[in-house]
């Protein structure tokens, strides 16, 4: 029988994982996405969007947001310390971008193609910091970091591209 000693380490062990490092980004999407320009609101950023970009971006973002939270949470190598300033640096430009388009909508950096997909490029940064942070699973022994760099690399592949459509069509050249 398990002792709830034991079940509070169990829960503290998986407690600390790399998923609550994307805690703050949820959030800020949550909070912030309905002050982004139009072109980013719902309804038109998925209108006509081919099926297999939703479905490849959608299917890879789960993966993406649901792996970190199998990940402990370490800082003891090199590569982990290194992983988390590449977050922190990461997360700084994304929220960074955001900022940009929201306070500055018609501004010719929101309207170029580099300032309105940098919500969409921009995580890459701050997913290969999760990438060098998630090292191991909480189980098995077969997983490597760069299993975690190869999906979001594909996720945000997906996701630029499908920012890209949107632009194409809100800002057509």
């Amino acid at each position: 029988m398990e002792t709830s000693a034991a079940r509070l380490w169990s829960f503290r062990r998986y407690s600390a994982s790399c998923g609550l490092l994307l805690l703050p980004a949820i959030v800020w999407n949550v909070a912030f996405a309905s002050f982004l320009p139009p072109a980013f609101q719902p309804a038109e950023f998925w209108r006509n969007i081919p099926n297999v970009l939703a479905f490849s971006e959608n299917t890879l973002r789960v993966a993406v947001f649901v792996l970190p939270f199998c990940m402990p949470l370490r800082l003891n190598t090199q590569r982990e310390r290194t992983g988390i300033l590449v977050f922190a640096a990461g997360s700084v430009l994304y929220f960074a971008s955001w900022l940009a388009l929201i306070a500055f909508p018609a501004s010719s950096w929101a309207t170029s193609a580099v300032g309105f997909l940098a919500p969409a490029y921009t995580p890459i940064v701050w997913l290969f910091g999760l990438a060098l942070l998630g090292g191991r699973l909480f189980w098995g022994h077969i997983y490597r970091w760069w299993v975690y760099l190869v999906l979001a690399l594909l996720f945000d592949l997906s996701h630029v591209s499908h920012a890209f459509i949107v632009y194409s069509r809100n800002y057509p050249a």
